[in-house]
């Protein structure tokens, strides 16, 4: 499994996130991926999976080092590697129907405070679980709030030939505290998807809260 650096998705969503050294529209990190091995299913997800979450056990540790750098010993004492058990992750498959569908906007009010006509809706049953993908990218938690004719346009960029060639799976978020901010508040989300006419895998994580 190789890390995709040169994309022109990276470049394209620059504009939702400019300063950022990750790759954010929303609240969703987008993580691209090839591999010289062929195509197994869920297993080649789940390695996808681990390479990403592997880069980010090195990114917490360089972290730390430049915490302490920075702001001392007191400061990077308190911070601690990323932590994960991939072998607890579950997964399971999802319509990309589903998984990309999109409400539109009823309403908008003075404050800015947007309805969608969508039967999801954040409440205090569903805080702190899984998101729509939808609502990871149109409605993060401070900053810029993007219009449906964002995430379409961030779809169409980041898969060109369309959804129709993509094995897509949902996994658990029980297994890493990443998560941990999004299960207090936000929401945490974890997604693979294989694009078979690029050859290339997406994995996308959600994890904030305020």
């Amino acid at each position: 499994m190789k890390r995709i650096d040169n994309d022109s998705f990276y470049e394209f969503i620059k504009k939702y996130d400019p300063d950022s050294r990750y790759h954010f529209v929303g609240e969703v990190d987008y993580h691209l991926l090839c591999d010289d091995k062929p195509y197994e299913g869920m297993k080649s997800h789940k390695e996808a999976l681990h390479f990403v979450f592997e880069g980010l056990v090195e990114q917490s540790i360089e972290d730390k080092e430049s915490a302490r750098m920075m702001f001392g010993d007191d400061l990077a004492d308190r911070l601690c590697p990323l932590v994960y058990d991939i072998d607890r992750a579950q997964l399971s498959p999802m319509d990309p129907r589903v998984f990309f569908y999109c409400p539109n906007i009823v309403k908008t009010d003075y404050y800015g405070n947007v309805w969608y006509d969508a039967e999801w809706e954040p409440n205090d049953e569903n805080f702190g679980t899984t998101v729509p993908y939808w609502y990871a990218v149109m409605e993060p938690v401070h900053g810029r709030r993007n219009k449906p004719e964002d995430f379409k346009k961030v779809n169409e960029v980041l898969f060109p030939d369309g959804t129709d060639a993509l094995d897509i799976y949902e996994w658990t978020t029980d297994w890493s505290d990443f998560f941990d901010d999004g299960h207090e508040w936000y929401g945490s989300c974890c997604w693979s998807v294989y694009d078979k006419t690029l050859s290339r895998y997406v994995v996308m994580l959600v994890s904030a809260t305020d």
